[in-house]
Parts: C-alpha cells; sequence; structure tokens
C-alpha cells in the first residue's frame, strides 16, 4: 500500500519560487507606506508570525444545513484523516498548529496513537468540545428535550457525565479547556421554565466545573437560537456571564461571531467581556442573517476588524485575565473546506495585524475631543491598508505558502484524497 499524499516542502518552495519578485516588490512598497506611519514592517511580520487560531476537527468535513448535506470529494473518514487535512492548513498558513476536538465524533479507543499522530504532524490539541445536542447509537437517554437543564435528573446526569468524559480525553491529550454549548430551549411558549431551566444550568456545570484539572478552563458558549426558536436557555452574553460567575473562577464566555442577533454590537460585548475579566475566546465565522457559519472575514471584514482592534487594545493594555482562545467554527456547504478554513486564517490573522496599525495616541485624542469623524478615520486607515504582502511574507519566512489556495491547488491534493478516501456519507459535521 502507498503512504498517503501529502504536500512537502518542496513543493511548497516550489510553487512560491512563482510568487517571489513580486512579494519582494509588494512587500517593499508596503514597508515605505508603513515607515511614514513610524512602523516597522519586520516587526509587524514577526508579529503577525506569531499569531494563532485553532481549527476544529469537524470542519475539515463538508457541513449541512437543515435541508441537505451535499458530500465531497475526499472526505475524511475518521479523527486521522482529519488531522492529516489540519497538518496540510497548517503546513500551508503556518498559523494553525492546534485542532479542537468534537466528542462523540472524533472518540477513539487509542488516545496515545491519535496523539502521537497528531505530534508527528506539528500539531497539538486546543479545547475540547462536548455534544449534548444529538442523541448517539449507544445512547441510553435522549437529548431530544434539553440536556444539562432537562427535567429529568437521569438525562442531566448523563449530560454531564459525557462532559467529564471530554475532560477525561482532553487531559490525556494535553488539552486544557472545555467548551460547552447546549441547543436546551423551547419552540413553544410555557415549553420549559425560564428561571428554573437555568438554574438547572448552573447546578450542572457547577459540577463540570468542580472536575476541571488544574490550569483548565471552561468556556461557556451562548446562541441566540437554533435548534430552540423560541427560546434558548444560554440566549446570549449576558446570560452566560452571569453564569460564568454563578459556576466559579475559571467559568469564561465563549463569543461565536454567528449567535448573535442581526446587528448586535458584537465588538461591545467583546469590551464588556474583557472588562468583566470573563473573555475566553472566540469562535470565528461570519454571518449575512444569523447562524450562517460562513468562512471568517468573507461578508463583514470591517466588523471582524472592529472586534481585533478592542481585542489588541486589551493586550496592550495588559487587560487583567487576557488570554482568549481563538479558533474557527464554520460550515462549509459549497466550497472545499480545506480551502475555506485556510482563507479564513488568512482573514484572521489580517483582522489582528491591521489592529495592530491604529495610532492608538491618535484615537485616544480623537476620542477626548468627542471627534467622531477624526476617530473613524484613523480606524479606517488602518482598516483599508493592504497587509496582504505582509502576511504572504510572514507564511514564507515559517515555510509556509506565498498563495495558500494556489499551492493547495496545484499540488492536486483533494484529487489523491478522492482516490485514497472511499466515499463516505455518514461525516459527523455540520452547524454547531
Amino acid at each position: 500500500m502507498s503512504a498517503p499524499f501529502e504536500i512537502t516542502d518542496d513543493l511548497i518552495a516550489a510553487d512560491n519560487r512563482r510568487h517571489e519578485a513580486a512579494l519582494a516588490e509588494d512587500y517593499e512598497h508596503l514597508g515605505k507606506v508603513l515607515r511614514r506611519r513610524g512602523l516597522d514592517i519586520d516587526a509587524l511580520t514577526a508579529q503577525a508570525a506569531g499569531f494563532r487560531v485553532a481549527v476544529p476537527s469537524w470542519g475539515v468535513g463538508t457541513g449541512g444545513t437543515r435541508f441537505a448535506r451535499f458530500p465531497g470529494a475526499g472526505e475524511p473518514r475518521h479523527i486521522f484523516d482529519k488531522l492529516d487535512d489540519c497538518a496540510t492548513i497548517f503546513r500551508l498558513v503556518r498559523s494553525t498548529p492546534a485542532v479542537s476536538l468534537h466528542i462523540p465524533w472524533d472518540r477513539t479507543d487509542d488516545l496515545q496513537a491519535l496523539n502521537e499522530y497528531a505530534r508527528a504532524r506539528g500539531l497539538h490539541f486546543d479545547a475540547m468540545n462536548s455534544n449534548t445536542f444529538q442523541d448517539q447509537a449507544d445512547q441510553r437517554l435522549s437529548y431530544k428535550f434539553g440536556s444539562l437543564t432537562h427535567p429529568d435528573a437521569a438525562v442531566r446526569r448523563q449530560a454531564i457525565e459525557h462532559n467529564l468524559e471530554c475532560i477525561r480525553i482532553g487531559t490525556a491529550l494535553g488539552s486544557s479547556a472545555l467548551s460547552v454549548w447546549i441547543g436546551d430551549g423551547g419552540n413553544y411558549p410555557g415549553q420549559f421554565p425560564a428561571r428554573r431551566a437555568l438554574e438547572r444550568y448552573v447546578e450542572s456545570v457547577r459540577e463540570i466545573h468542580a472536575a476541571l484539572p488544574a490550569g483548565w478552563r471552561l468556556f461557556l458558549e451562548h446562541k441566540l437560537y437554533e435548534p430552540a426558536f423560541y427560546s434558548t436557555v444560554i440566549n446570549d452574553w449576558g446570560t452566560s456571564y452571569y453564569a460564568a460567575t454563578q459556576i466559579g473562577p475559571e467559568a469564561r464566555c465563549l463569543v461565536d461571531l454567528g449567535h448573535h442577533a442581526p446587528s448586535v454590537n458584537i465588538e461591545l460585548i467583546v469590551a464588556r467581556l474583557i472588562q468583566a475579566g470573563r473573555l475566553g475566546g472566540f469562535h470565528f465565522n461570519d454571518s449575512m442573517y444569523g447562524d450562517d457559519d460562513l468562512d471568517a472575514g468573507s461578508v463583514k471584514p470591517f466588523q471582524l476588524f472592529l472586534v481585533f482592534h478592542e481585542l489588541v487594545e486589551a493586550e496592550l493594555d495588559g487587560a487583567p485575565g487576557f488570554d482568549p482562545a481563538y479558533m474557527l467554527d464554520q460550515s462549509h456547504n459549497v466550497t472545499d473546506p480545506i480551502e475555506s478554513l485556510m482563507t479564513s486564517a488568512v482573514e484572521v490573522t489580517r483582522a489582528y495585524t491591521q489592529a495592530l496599525l491604529v495610532d492608538r495616541r491618535a484615537l485616544a485624542e480623537a476620542q477626548d475631543r468627542s471627534d467622531a469623524i477624526a476617530a473613524l478615520a484613523i480606524l479606517k486607515q488602518a482598516f483599508t491598508t493592504d497587509v496582504s504582502p505582509l502576511l504572504a511574507m510572514a507564511r514564507a519566512r515559517y515555510g509556509g505558502a506565498i498563495d495558500p489556495v494556489a499551492a493547495y491547488r496545484a499540488s492536486g491534493y483533494r484529487r489523491h484524497k478522492s482516490a485514497e478516501r472511499p466515499a463516505s456519507t455518514g461525516i459527523a459535521a455540520g452547524i454547531v
């Protein structure tokens, strides 16, 4: 049996040679532009190269909607195939060495082998994700009407035990965080007791929090709606924040960019959670209508930049307890998942780098004068600066691809995987 196909350093180097001359010219020009603003392009390139965002194991499979799922060619069949795809993303963009697992989708009997497989590909494991929003084949009790907030204590116990299992698996794999999202809620008025349901959530998650190993954090993820369409137990950042304060010191609020009402000021939510010391991290994606789970930066890039403006400002200010975890969380229904995740990793790094360009002294002065136009212009100057040459140079200097999508397509990776991996329709992936 031949070895699985992989994109090699030689292949990346060969593709980079096609772009090196143009990149050098563009990088030099951008350097001159930034120098006029008192900025050092090489220092910024090093900062961009140090940015990290995790990829979700489920993201390398084709997602779905409430109506249909259209499988893609060469989809991963199990967690080891997923890691191969994640390693390919990391090899090309160099900013995604961490993989976030979802249990039971990624369950395996040999955790040591899984750990060794990941390490051999330069990967490690980010936050664990529990799944109590789906019934599994071997599950005794159903989550149809809730999990951690279910009226039946036995169902709640089952959901708690599953989260404890995720902690045990994560401990064996070197993870240090557990992310909890539940779909609990109601589709009809009166379906569940609103206050009592939240009390049950806090009681259940307190027990999970008590089982956290030293150094672990617990991320609470809110969502406005879906699958509960009338009312959701953990429906917004305020409820998440309240729950975190009741659960324990390691409980933090996780912000998914698609889990809010349309037109909500997400960057303001970010600022408030930083101020309260309870910001846990992000699931980056984009949306037009709701929880669309589109590629990050594909619809609202200015919003993404404004979120990172708050994050970078907190980092520079040394905000107490500021250590957010970053992850992409997307559902790829019509695109090659690897291309989408690479593009999103680049766009998130772009927003971070653009936020580094903000003239914060000038912005503070404009704010003190209540000069709205000047303040906006300062932000727009950073946002409209094309840092593509800087990002490409950061990748190239650390062995990545100057043009990741072009290198990926030239390699024929998807064609090779289509031949190696028999077609499957059972991959567990979707909008979460």
